[in-house]
């Protein structure tokens, strides 16, 4: 083994998704219900494909299916499927609601978890839930449907179908013995006291990529069953395969064409179409599968009886190599990678010795790797339609994306969630390169790279915000997290940073800080504005949306990311300069637009443009009105928070490096006092001289630092709420000619229908915000060392340095995680069953944001990534 570990090697040899990252788990887990596969009239991408139509149609865009893994361009898919015997479909893929089914948008029923992964993937393991009795799809639409928003969903837990234990746990497993050779482990375990049948169906598959126009339709290709031996895969761009199967029942083929005749009551192009497997297993009808063994689909049953108590175990090996004992050496290989996925993961753990911590950390990474997806998405075709189908609505020309003709993507990304959010998302996708860089820091600078490439970023410099409307607009996050994985990598990489990475994509965040400031700032004076800023129902208004009072908004988190934006932007230039010192001219470019930014949230010079309140002590957003009034909106959220973003130190070590860019500083210090005032320094024998870049200094710092804390305003136990519970009792009202619009606290799900109820800003808990105040703290702290103290929480007469209270609030984010005093997680709220039974709480689950006062879980529940940060947040904290 060399010196670096197994893994370690593995991710030396190649940085790119090829070699032992050909294979991963890069399927979808919901292609239903998207954008890319809505071909309506009017967009309705829920209604266009439906879970129901789904197991009948093929799709264009890719595929989905549970536990699954294909090629890195998704020709090839593996996948399960079950039958519990009571069911009326296959459990082929998983079940959830739409938007409009929900009370609180579209949400996955199904009880899953990712349990661990290499970044290569040489070892992969994932659980599924599977109740014994028939699943209760319908229940859970109809029961759904009654609740208003002020209830909490209605979830699969709620059903009781678990309360006897009667479900199988069935645990996936894949461990690859070579870059293209493949153990497939299922072990089905069942819980209950009584014994139960399923059948068991691993599936094969190629994604259709014939039937569009695009390919000869008269050689797709084929798979062809071998005996009992194995499955023959033969694919023009992935090459031959075999899957073979110990002691299987059968082999069962069709095509994965669409079922026209169901879907649409119109002849099929082919006779043993998409849904056959699950028509020949559920329905009996033997006519359904190919009886050649030929198809372009394939499964292998597996039925069995489960004893009470009792376990079976499934094996399988997809390979490029014939065998003729392919399970010979199946353990000895899979117990190897288990031990290489140990020894890994004891290296990435560093000094966190508690093994809950342990826990949570090595479960957080799994689901970052789990949550790749190959994403496929050529608006252009999109929207002009395949040559042999139906050309779309003309809508389409006019409508969604439709000025993103140039995006094409056909990449291995980070998803946010592979079920709820199976889709590209830009500023979700900045905080997962995070922990990615700490598992495979190429894979998280290939990330960063590839959403600012010619076919994703806008020409005009706008970064794709997200696939139901790339134009919306996301934080300007990338400079900060393209600077945060640089430390990374070099931090791993024994201090060498890689420059050519920080080079490349410094010039074209070039081009969208140009954007920004082309387009965002409405009036010239440094504030700007910005929209949706992806914290949907934060604000008064829909920002995204014309406000409903005419004229424009100022936006103080829109001008906080910017002045960050600009802070980041100077740091990564000042980097750069160390190697070539021409670009010391871009940091003082960058030096100099912060202060402007900065000056302009000052209000230097007594200009009226002032988004801090004197009588509040608090940021703001300000409405401009038509009859040129302004007017503050007096909300206390987390945008006036941001401005505490905007902070850097330099060194002066790093300033003696960079004489030129020294010169361009001393010189604004001496002959722009007003700007002059805006920059901290101070001096320590031995230590030399530092300066501090903050939007936030004396006073202003002080009030923000003393609200943060308040534990009634924005601190809860479990970190920082998006807004005050000052609003609990105190509802901000916005009365204006057409009406009055309210805005309370909500601490968990969304009250209002603001983007479909989906998210909720108005009170709890999200990571990535409180991840950004977390690392600004530790700047601050970076600057004042031990000399100043604050409050935490405020009204505690407790003082602690600025690092001590960033760790309070990293401490209080993971005990979202950890048994409080009483034995319980405050994730899993009430559901006793995820308290008290160890084969339920010990297999986590990272919601997407979590409730303000009692840190329950909300919102999507499979690894969103950014609350991956929790690893992040232990490195930091224990590592």
């Amino acid at each position: 083994m060399s010196e670096l570990g197994a893994e370690r090697a593995r991710l030396k040899t190649r940085n790119d998704n090829k070699g032992w990252k050909k294979w991963g788990p890069y399927l979808t887990e919901r292609q239903w219900g998207t954008v890319r596969e809505d071909y309506s009239a009017h967009g309705n991408a829920w209604d266009s494909i439906t879970h129901d139509m789904a197991r009948s149609k093929a799709y264009r865009w890719g595929e989905e299916g549970i536990g699954g893994i294909s090629d890195n361009k998704q020709h090839v898919c593996f996948a399960f499927s079950f039958w519990n015997h009571k069911d009326h479909i296959l459990k082929e893929r998983f079940f959830g609601l739409t938007g409009g089914e929900s009370n609180h948008g579209e949400d996955v029923k199904e009880l899953y978890y990712y349990e661990d992964s290499t970044p290569t993937h040489s070892y992969m393991r994932m659980s599924y839930k599977y109740p014994h009795q028939a699943f209760p799809y319908q229940k859970l639409i109809d029961e759904s449907k009654k609740r208003t928003r002020l209830e909490p969903e209605y979830e699969l837990l709620d059903t009781g179908i678990f309360d006897r234990n009667e479900y199988f746990d069935i645990k996936m497993e894949y461990a690859k013995a070579d870059e293209q050779d493949i153990l497939i482990k299922v072990t089905v375990e069942n819980r209950a006291k009584v014994a139960a049948p399923i059948t068991v169906l691993p599936t094969i598959w190629y994604r259709n990529t014939w039937c569009w126009g695009y390919e000869n339709y008269k050689y797709k290709p084929l798979l062809t069953g071998v005996g009992h031996s194995f499955i023959e895969v033969d694919h023009r761009v992935v090459g031959r395969f075999k899957l073979y199967a110990e002691n299987a029942d059968e082999f069962l083929f069709c095509d994965n064409e669409t079922n026209f005749r169901r879907l649409h009551d119109s002849p099929n192009l082919s006779h043993f179409v998409k849904d056959g497997i699950n028509d020949y297993i559920v329905n009996k009808a033997k006519n359904s599968i190919n009886p050649n063994n030929i198809g372009s689909k394939a499964a292998v049953r597996f039925s069995a009886k489960i004893p009470a108590g009792g376990k079976k175990v499934f094996r399988l090996r997809l390979t490029n190599q014939s065998m003729q004992h392919p399970f010979e050496d199946f353990e000895a290989v899979y117990s190897a990678r288990v031990d290489e996925a140990n020894a890994f993961y004891d290296d990435m753990h560093g000094n966190v010795k508690e093994e809950k911590l342990r826990d949570i950390q090595r479960q957080s990474y799994a689901g970052m790797l789990w949550t790749k997806q190959w994403y496929y998405y050529n608006v252009f075709e999109w929207i002009k339609g395949d040559p042999s189908m139906p050309p779309p609505h003309p809508s389409r020309k006019v409508g969604r994306n439709s000025t993103w003709r140039h995006m094409y993507a056909a990449n291995i990304l980070s998803m946010p969630d592979k079920w709820e959010y199976p889709w590209f998302a830009a500023w979700d996708l900045a905080f997962h390169t995070l922990p990615l860089a700490r598992l495979d820091p190429d894979f998280a600078k290939r990330q960063l790279a590839v959403i600012l490439r010619e076919y994703y970023m806008h020409p005009n410099g706008q970064i794709p915000a997200y696939e139901w409307s790339f134009s919306d607009v996301n934080p300007p996050v990338h400079a900060w997290a393209t600077w945060k994985v640089y430390e990374i990598d070099k931090q791993m990489n024994g201090g060498v940073g890689d420059l050519t990475f920080l080079e490349r994509i410094f010039h074209k965040l070039l081009l969208n800080f140009t954007w920004w400031v082309n387009l965002k700032d409405e009036g010239g004076n440094n504030i700007f504005g910005g929209g949706f800023l992806g914290m949907d129902n934060i604000g008064v208004f829909d920002r995204s949306a014309t406000l409903p009072t005419g004229g424009h908004l100022e936006q103080a988190d829109g001008t906080g990311w910017m002045a960050m934006y600009s802070l980041n932007m100077l740091r990564i230039a000042c980097e750069i300069s160390i190697e070539k010192p021409v670009y010391q001219d871009m940091a003082s470019k960058f030096f100099e637009h912060f202060l402007h930014i900065a000056g302009a949230m000052q209000a230097i010079g007594g200009d009226k443009l002032n988004l801090w309140d004197e009588d509040d002590q608090f940021y703001y957003d300000m409405l401009h009105k038509e009859d040129g009034s302004l007017m503050l909106l007096k909300l206390r959220s987390m945008v006036g928070l941001i401005p505490l973003f905007a902070v850097e130190v330099l060194t002066s070590e790093m300033l003696e490096k960079l004489p030129q860019f020294k010169r361009r500083v001393e010189w604004v210090l001496n002959n722009r006092p007003d700007l002059a005032n805006l920059i901290s320094r101070w001096y320590e024998p031995g230590k030399g001289e530092s300066r501090l870049l903050s939007i936030l200094r004396g006073h202003r710092m002080k009030m923000i630092m003393k609200r943060m804390f308040d534990e009634t305003e924005f601190l809860s136990d479990f970190g920082i709420r998006t807004l005050s519970k000052y609003h609990q009792q105190n509802p901000y009202k916005f009365i204006y000619d057409g009406g009055t619009i309210q805005v309370n606290y909500d601490p968990a799900e969304s009250t209002g229908d603001m983007f479909g109820g989906n998210s909720n800003w108005r009170g709890p808990i999200w990571f990535p915000m409180n991840f950004l105040i977390i690392d600004s703290l530790r700047k601050f702290s970076d600057y004042y060392g031990t000399d100043y103290e604050v409050e935490f929480p405020t009204n505690s007469g407790v003082m602690v340095n600025i690092k001590d209270a960033a760790e309070g609030v990293s401490k209080r984010l993971l005990d979202l995680f950890i048994p409080n005093k009483e034995g319980r997680i405050p994730m899993y709220g009430s559901y006793e069953k995820m308290q008290e039974d160890e084969n339920f709480r010990d297999s986590m689950l990272f919601f997407e944001y979590f409730d303000g006062d009692t840190g329950k879980g909300l919102g999507a529940s499979h690894q969103t990534g950014w609350t991956g940060l929790i690893s992040e947040i232990i490195h930091q904290l224990y590592g």
